[in-house]
């Protein structure tokens, strides 16, 4: 039996909680928030307010890191640095540079797992559509398009002040709201050769991040990508993705893969599971995740999402970022695994 704790008990912790009670493998054992109001809800496991406490008491074979972004680096590291695996939620860290120091990290500690959140990857529409794209039979890809529309209101910030500012959250829509979407962009097109892009604020909510993110992107293979990402729609509107063939397309919306011809016919070929009483965007896929690290944790398989696996979404933000500031084409090549000063605070947003 697999021990097993979770640090921090925000929305996320409930669908990590879920997977780990539904596994017969795996025992909770210890859960952390800094917050003691919690603590009713677990009677039968050990309740504590600082991680590190925590994981020097306990015996552990994996935690659950649901914290802040600005707390992704340091608490891996501690849990990594005691010979813990970590089974860690999106974002990898702040920026690039930051995810690089942890694939760094689980090089050094070559018996200690990190596995990423990004359970997009596991979901049947994408999986189904990767795959067609492999086997090649509607030859290259012309163009991919991904869309996220949300809403956020002020009291999203307002109430967790942390995700407004640009050291604590590493950024708004592009790292918190549309970092799945980035992922499997990048995972469809293939290599990325360069950016162009521009973020802005278009809501007076008084935070530091940006609301909205808009970019071009240039594949390796001549593909282009757009990318369009906002919290100021009026609603939260259905992710969507889009990619290009010459005689075909096949789009991902409503988590539903369809495929339409040149005269738009539509034909639905595969829909994702849901997991009831859940946001509507979070899918199924999470607990799909979770239980393969657990069984890679059992069977000391490497088949997981690594860190390394995560940098490339992070360092498209980082790109879409550097060019509205630079107001220029970012190529891929220019970010350097070495800081770059003041990379979070250059964006000065017109009021």
């Amino acid at each position: 039996m697999l021990k097993a704790a979770v640090i921090g008990l925000g929305d996320i912790s409930k669908i990590h909680l879920a997977a780990i009670e539904a596994n017969p493998d795996v025992e909770l054992t210890a859960v952390c928030d800094i917050a003691s109001a919690h603590r009713s809800l677990f009677p039968n496991v050990n309740y504590y307010n600082d991680y590190e406490a925590m994981i020097a008491e306990e015996v552990l074979d994996c935690v659950h890191i649901c914290l802040p972004h600005y707390l992704h680096y340091p608490a891996t590291k501690a849990c990594v640095e005691k010979g813990i695996n970590v089974f860690l939620e999106k974002p990898v860290a702040l920026n690039h540079i930051e995810g690089y120091s942890l694939v760094q990290l689980e090089e050094e500690h070559e018996h200690v797992k990190i596995c990423v959140c990004l359970q997009n990857r596991y979901n049947k529409t994408f999986e189904v559509l990767n795959d067609m794209i492999k086997n090649g039979n509607y030859g290259p890809i012309l163009g991919i398009k991904g869309l996220v529309t949300w809403n956020r209101p002020k009291a999203y910030y307002d109430t967790k002040p942390w995700r407004g500012k640009i050291d604590d959250a590493g950024g708004g829509v592009m790292i918190n709201q549309s970092i799945h979407t980035l992922d499997i962009m990048q995972l469809l097109g293939g290599e990325i050769e360069s950016i162009r892009g521009s973020i802005d604020q278009l809501l007076d909510y008084g935070i530091e991040v940006e609301d909205t993110a808009s970019a071009h992107i240039q594949f390796s293979n001549g593909a282009t990508g757009l990318f369009f990402a906002t919290i100021t729609n009026e609603r939260n509107s259905s992710v969507e993705l889009q990619v290009t063939f010459k005689d075909e397309k096949f789009t991902i919306k409503d988590s539903i893969l369809t495929r339409a011809d040149d005269e738009d016919k539509k034909i639905e070929l595969v829909t994702d599971d849901k997991l009831p009483g859940t946001k509507f965007y979070y899918g199924a896929s999470h607990a799909k995740l979770i239980n393969r690290f657990y069984r890679c944790i059992a069977a000391d398989s490497d088949e997981y999402t690594h860190v390394k696996d995560a940098l490339m979404s992070m360092k498209m933000i980082d790109a879409i970022r550097q060019s509205s500031e630079e107001k220029r084409r970012v190529r891929m090549e220019e970010l350097k695994d070495e800081q770059r000063e003041n990379w979070s605070s250059n964006v000065q947003f017109e009021k």
